[in-house]
């Protein structure tokens, strides 16, 4: 039976570390950092008991940060060019290695993230890590690279604009410069600065990972980082072949085999080589950061060399351009584009208050052709935390949008760490701001840490609320990775009863999933006040194709099984008596 995929994001250094002093702009020693060694098998087994599949171990790869690390030959990063204490994680300076704040014995730090891949895989969950082939940290060196392999960047003609073999655009003649800092911002928040940091040199000054031509980048600039170049020339014209228009029908043998006789710039090989070292080290895929800003012909080329080497690879990626969405899919060979644009947002009005629930079968229609490419999620680490006032306010609130994130398509479906504790993301950690739990900052997961207990990670510590709602998340996604209907068809009921149903309405949502073997009525109540009773009506069209006849049959409740109603069809239409709580959800199935 084909299987839901339950992907957990988990920020890699936040997640073991127990340390609640939370000042902002603080030191590692002062806040304190979580390691590889932080996820035990206890740990993962409890991970694995939400009913994850896969692990999206976030911050893995050595990235620019201010500690030192000389003692392991690691150079020091000038903390200007570092956003946070921390740095950012999509900062890559080298592609080769692994994060040193992550390991016990930071030069044994590959060795330990290699045992954690190992507990991983003992409790039958994949490894996923990013990828961020859009741009790298200005100070790029690599301490571990594969004999032959050479740095991004070490051959490069730095007297040229751009050269299709080299891996960065140069401003000739000019020195980077650091931008004008805005807004009240101090570097470091003018707290423990480094005596003896090792300033950043770069002449030429090369383009910022956004695509800022100028040597001296603005400060909403990714000035930290620097664009590396795929042979799209600074016109935007095409440095290589690009693929024959059949090439949407076809799968990754043929898009390898067109790649195979031909010359592809230097960056391309250098990406390819990166992503294959980490599968022969025992990741079992990528999640790619910014994909939209990379060319989708790359995207054929590393993808059909990932699938050649592992079929089974999870390939996920951000693409946040609806009209881009099946090119990347089927011209990029990507597996799963987050489904943010319209339905993330959609909910997120839902959650808010002020959206309807109308608006959530129109967007579902329109990705019909896709819709298990595209992967749903209600926070992640670029988004807003449900429970911070800026969003909702309370993570009960998101507990009606979770069922039908999870529910309404054949698409994986993702959880970020602390999300089914309800963490509100409150602290002021220094670059990262509130609402958004920081990936710039040495910082501790308060509701999260919680749950941890000391590292017991039995949720000792939580509230009773906080442990119904990690119940829910749990109860959820377990029945949604069990589900056979989940991974069969789908079709709305919501504008059926709007037309024809009392009490129902625009804050209420229903659906139907169902294959041969399983077949399901699903119903949200988004409101936070109003309760719903209503006789939901299943379409004839569903009736017939579920081939029903006119009687009574029992109906299952999935999530508590509280209730068991009875679906009664007459003259070929359905009929359900449902009663709603506010914020309550029923997955109802079928009992043949």
């Amino acid at each position: 039976m084909k299987q839901k995929t339950i992907v957990y994001q988990v920020f890699t250094r936040l997640f073991g570390n127990t340390n609640t002093t939370n000042t902002p702009w603080g030191t590692i020693e002062e806040n304190g950092v979580g390691k590889f060694a932080d996820f035990t098998e206890k740990a993962l087994g409890e991970i694995q008991a939400l009913g994850v599949t896969h692990v999206w171990y976030t911050g893995v790869l050595h990235h620019a940060l201010v500690n030192d690390y000389t003692a392991c030959g690691i150079s020091n990063d000038d903390y200007n060019v570092v956003k946070g204490r921390a740095g950012s994680p999509y900062a890559v300076k080298d592609y080769y290695n692994v994060n040193p704040d992550l390991a016990m014995d930071p030069s044994k730090r590959l060795d330990e993230f290699k045992e954690l891949i190992q507990r991983t895989h003992k409790l039958g969950m994949k490894v996923i890590i990013d990828i961020v082939p859009n741009h790298v940290a200005r100070k790029y060196k690599g301490t571990n690279n594969p004999k032959g392999v050479v740095d991004l960047g070490a051959r490069d003609d730095v007297t040229k604009e751009y050269d299709v073999d080299n891996n960065f655009y140069y401003i000739p003649g000019q020195p980077f410069q650091l931008p004008h800092w805005e807004h009240g911002y101090v570097p470091l928040g003018g707290k423990n600065v480094p005596l003896s940091n090792q300033k950043l040199e770069e002449n030429p000054a090369k383009w910022t990972g956004n695509g800022s031509r100028m040597a001296q980048p603005h400060f909403n600039d990714w000035y930290e980082t620097v664009k590396i170049n795929y042979g799209v020339r600074p016109d935007g014209t095409k440095d290589f072949d690009e693929l024959p228009g059949d090439f949407r029908s076809k799968g990754y043998k043929e898009h390898f085999q067109f790649w195979s006789d031909k010359t592809v710039p230097d960056s391309w090989i250098k990406f390819r080589d990166i992503v294959l070292y980490w599968l022969d080290f025992g990741v079992d895929g990528f999640r790619y950061d910014m994909a939209e800003m990379v060319p989708v012909e790359f995207w054929s080329y590393l993808n059909s060399n990932i699938k050649m080497k592992k079929p089974d690879a999870f390939l996920m990626a951000e693409v946040y351009n609806p009209d881009l969405y099946r090119g990347y899919i089927h011209l990029g060979k990507m597996d799963y584009l987050y489904d943010k644009v319209d339905f993330y947002d959609g909910l997120k009005h839902i959650m808010k208050g002020y959206g309807w629930t109308d608006h959530i079968p129109v967007v579902q229609q329109k990705v019909l052709d896709i819709e298990h490419h595209m992967l749903h999620f209600l926070e992640n680490h670029d988004e807003q935390r449900i429970a911070s006032p800026d969003f909702a306010g309370k993570a009960e609130l998101g507990k009606p949008a979770m069922v039908v994130s999870a529910t309404i398509s054949t698409s994986p479906v993702m959880t970020y760490f602390g999300q089914e504790v309800g963490e509100p993301a409150a602290e002021d950690a220094g670059f990262g701001n509130p609402t958004r739990t920081s990936i710039f900052d040495y910082i501790g997961v308060p509701h999260h840490q919680r749950w941890m207990n000391n590292k017991a990670f039995d949720g000792g510590q939580l509230s009773q609320e906080e442990k119904d709602l990690r119940d829910f998340y749990a109860r959820l996604l377990n029945f949604t990775k069990q589900s056979e209907a989940l991974m069969g068809d789908y079709q709305e009921t919501h504008f059926y009863n709007k037309e024809r149903t009392e009490n129902y309405d625009h804050r209420v949502l229903s659906f139907a999933r169902w294959t041969d073997g399983e077949k399901l009525l699903v119903i949200s109540n988004f409101d936070t006040q109003k309760s719903y009773a209503f006789e939901l009506k299943v379409p004839e069209d569903i009736i017939a194709k579920w081939q029903l006849k006119d009687k009574a049959y029992g109906l299952s409740e999935e999530l508590y099984g509280k209730v068991e109603p009875t679906l009664s069809v007459e003259n070929g239409q359905g009929k359900v008596w449902v009663e709603l709580k506010p914020l309550e959800s029923y997955i109802f199935k079928l009992e043949q």
